[in-house]
């Protein structure tokens, strides 16, 4: 452990990831495409089914390690791991191994293999769990009156359960474009340029070949390649998972600014993600939410070297071989943050109590908005204005601007024309929620369906 140099293998680490993402993940994947490549073969007479039974158990038993050893001899990890396969198997059999097939066939399709299986299986499902959990809030906390914020200044009335649902909408977005684009996955067994030239040795339709391969991996072909598969795909995918890494970051942020002690309005319990200070024990340091911040900004740069690997000179080039190690690292890394989101959205303790205190901050002032939009209509000529200078005078005063509202002579006229309900917002200000309660359900209500859909449709 100590030895290790990435905090991604020894701090922020999800163990389920291991099967996909891991060295030996790697090699596995590597190897089920050369199984593949056998199975096809076999079945198209061109080596024994015994020589396939070979090749596939061979393949099935290679481990990173003997691989590395041979690469240390051969200076290229796909000759290293043929040459590991073909000494485990007779020599009729070694002659089917990697028949027609080049280095970026098998690395990229089990590249675009094991990443699908990875979000499929470990990193969808954890992003599903969140949103469901985000669901749950907004439902429960859909009435619970709090103050809006914009520029960091209190604003019009919401709820709570209203916030959390700006943030249940955006991220169930993001898993439907990320599950899409996990979707647009592909693989290629074109050979070194893309053109099927090895392939049109041995079989008159070789793109059918190639989707035979790939049909054994549960894979399609991209449309055209080279000796790459297209680019775009896996970069799209990476977009979509860090703008939900994004939206983490975003709502981390958000609910810790609500923490602060002048603020008050979420409570965590104390333990892996809220600490004390090393010097002050009163302390309570949001370092979960913290961290899923400091994670995103570790993380979201990469996405600047996906686009970079989108160019490749020509059929190929080898600009992406090291930049493309990273990817299993960006996956870990946002998987963690979501399983911490996880931990903590079960744990948190919205404060209804100080909630409303700090709406009481405001909830005069923020009557502001409605009564100039009222008088403007009933036709005062300058109420913004007019609505402003009160506001002043009330800050200076401490005199409520409803009562400098009420008192005022020349607004009586307008006043007048106000009609019951109206006039029950401006003496009651926490009536002007808007319909805050009723989206937060709306989104809620979707997105419980949608998540329903999703899951039942694996």
């Amino acid at each position: 452990m100590y030895d290790l140099i990435s905090p991604s293998d020894y701090r922020y680490f999800v163990k389920e990831l291991i099967p996909y993402i891991s060295e030996e993940a790697y090699v596995k994947y590597k190897s089920k495409v050369e199984a593949a490549l056998a199975i096809v073969l076999a079945k198209r007479g061109m080596i024994s089914t015994s020589s396939a039974a070979e090749i596939k158990k061979a393949s099935e038993k290679v481990r990173a390690k003997e691989v590395y050893e041979e690469e240390a001899k051969t200076g290229h990890d796909i000759i290293a791991q043929v040459n590991v396969i073909r000494r485990n198997v007779s020599s009729e059999a070694a002659a089917g191994v990697h028949r027609a097939a080049t280095s970026c066939d098998i690395v990229d399709s089990a590249n675009m293999l094991r990443y699908k299986d990875a979000f499929n299986n470990i990193i969808l499902p954890d992003m599903i769990t969140l949103e469901k959990l985000w669901i749950g809030i907004a439902e429960k906390e859909k009435y619970t009156l709090q103050i809006g914020r914009t520029h960091l200044q209190h604003a019009e009335p919401i709820t709570f359960g209203f916030s959390m649902a700006w943030y249940v909408s955006r991220f169930g977005n993001q898993i439907l474009k990320v599950k899409d684009a996990v979707l647009d996955l592909r693989g290629k067994f074109s050979g070194a340029v893309g053109a099927y030239n090895a392939l049109s040795l041995f079989v008159d339709d070789p793109e059918k070949f190639e989707e035979e391969v790939l049909s054994e991996l549960g894979l399609k072909a991209t449309e055209i390649s080279t000796q790459i598969v297209q680019q775009e795909p896996m970069a799209d995918l990476m977009h979509h998972m860090i703008s939900s890494f994004t939206i983490l970051a975003n709502w981390a942020d958000d609910l810790r600014n609500l923490q602060r002690p002048e603020i008050a309005e979420i409570g965590q319990p104390r333990g892996k993600d809220v600490s004390r200070s090393s010097t002050m024990p009163h302390k309570a340091n949001p370092v979960g939410l913290e961290n899923i911040k400091s994670l995103w900004k570790a993380t979201m740069p990469y996405m600047l070297m996906m686009h970079l690997d989108q160019i490749s000179d020509h059929q190929r080039d080898l600009t992406n071989s090291a930049s493309q190690r990273y990817i299993p690292q960006i996956m870990d890394q946002f998987d963690y943050a979501v399983r911490r989101a996880i931990r903590i959205s079960e744990n948190i303790q919205p404060n209804q109590q100080n909630m409303l205190k700090n709406f009481n901050i405001s909830s005069d002032k923020a009557l502001a908005e409605p009564l100039h939009l009222l008088l403007s209509t009933y036709g005062h000529p300058n109420s913004h204005e007019y609505l402003g200078k009160l506001a002043d005078e009330s800050y200076k005063t401490g005199k409520l601007l409803t009562e400098l509202v009420l008192k005022d002579k020349s607004l009586q006229p307008y006043l007048k024309k106000f009609t019951a309900r109206q006039m029950s917002i401006v003496r009651n200000p926490s009536k002007y929620v808007g319909i805050a309660a009723e989206k937060a359900q709306e989104v809620a209500e979707k997105w419980t369906r949608r998540m329903a859909e999703l899951e039942s449709s694996k």
